[in-house]
C-alpha cells in the first residue's frame, strides 16, 4: 500500500499535468480560432498569388532580414 506521502504527491502531478492538458487544449483552440479567421480572410482576398517554394522562402528570408535589420 501506497504511503499517503506518496499518493499525495501522485495527486499534486496528476494535477498539474491537467493544468497543462487544459493549457494546451486553450491553445489548439486559440490556433484553430486564428486559422479559421485567416483562411475566410484569404478566401475573400483575390488577390492571393501562388508562388513556389524557392521564392516564397526567399521573400520570408527578406522579411527576416528586414525585421531583423529595423530592431
Amino acid at each position: 500500500m501506497a504511503s499517503p506521502a506518496a499518493v499525495r504527491e501522485l495527486q499534486r502531478d496528476l494535477e498539474n499535468k491537467a493544468n497543462d492538458l487544459s493549457k494546451i487544449q486553450k491553445d489548439i483552440a486559440k490556433n484553430h480560432q486564428v486559422r479559421k479567421k485567416y483562411t475566410i480572410q484569404l478566401g475573400e482576398n483575390e488577390l492571393v498569388l501562388k508562388q513556389d517554394l524557392a521564392e516564397a522562402n526567399a521573400n520570408v528570408r527578406k522579411r527576416i532580414e528586414y525585421i531583423s535589420a529595423e530592431l
